[in-house]
């Protein structure tokens, strides 16, 4: 028996990293999953390894940050399935990078219309179609960068912090509808971006916590297991860190100038959808 059985998922940004781990593990626990994103040759190749896992899954091309691609998401999810119980949140991409000063108004709304605005349609269109099945589970892709200043590049951070804070308003809205809404704090995951990075900020990726190792996609599709399963039906507004140990030792890596704004990506936590 597993323990997401006769349920119902949808997942962002599931064509790779994180989101491809989530994936394959709600199938092989017994969900049904849609599989959205923009990458089509990737989301294909995670349904077939869902199918593999045991379960049922179809592709849905999804940009988060269109609205009518979200209602579309989850019309396919009924349509498809007959039901939702369950939305993971987890598209992103680096965004804007570099000094504030530098960075266009373009630049923020984009990093933002996928990073946070994304997450909001995605809670938004969710809370209908839960609230008929008489509940379900929202989960979200926030980082360690949205917790605390200097862990990632402030655009991506602001929108990270925004994520974490949305969750926990839309968490005590829809208590009364049995909706949880809770988020993942990523630290150093070892997603498809990593092979941009060089090998010397790969191996500040494996030592920059306590554990020391980078984390990996399936790290984060443990959690996104059990915030999508009935074993935490009591635990709703939280923002669950995942990080190796780093914020506990709360380092912080100073400013940034240059190169290093693009190494930077080394500590963030999404599997990045490039656009």
């Amino acid at each position: 028996m597993g323990r997401l059985d006769n349920k119902v998922a949808v997942i962002t940004g599931a064509a790779s990293g994180m989101g491809r781990a989530s994936a394959i593990r709600f199938a092989g626990e017994g969900a049904a999953v849609v599989v959205a994103d923009l990458n089509e040759e990737g989301g294909a190749a995670t349904v077939r390894e869902c199918k593999e896992s045991g379960g049922r899954a179809v592709f849905q091309k999804t940009d988060v940050a269109a609205e009518s691609d979200i209602k579309a998401l989850i019309a396919r999810a009924l349509s498809e399935f007959g039901r939702l119980n369950i939305t993971f949140n987890n598209a992103g991409f680096v965004g804007a990078l570099g000094p504030l000063e530098e960075i266009s108004a373009e630049s923020w709304d984009s990093t933002h219309a996928v990073l946070l605005r994304g997450v909001f349609f995605g809670i938004k269109h969710s809370i209908p179609a839960m609230r008929k099945t008489g509940g379900g589970s929202i989960i979200s892709t926030a980082s360690i960068a949205g917790m605390r200043g200097g862990f990632g590049p402030t655009i991506y951070s602001a929108a990270k912090a925004g994520v974490i804070n949305l969750t926990q308003c839309a968490a005590v809205e829809l208590a009364k509808d049995r909706v949880r809404v809770n988020c993942i704090c990523p630290g150093g995951i070892d997603t498809p971006i990593a092979g941009r990075r060089s090998e010397r900020s790969a191996e500040v990726l494996a030592h920059s916590q306590p554990i020391q190792r980078a984390g990996q996609p399936d790290d984060i599709a443990n959690m996104a297991l059990f915030l999508a399963s009935n074993e935490s039906e009591w635990i709703t507004g939280a923002a669950m860190v995942v990080d190796g140990g780093f914020m506990a030792r709360a380092q912080s890596f100073g400013p940034r100038t240059g190169s290093e704004w693009t190494s930077a990506v080394a500590f963030m936590g999404p599997s990045f959808q490039l656009r």
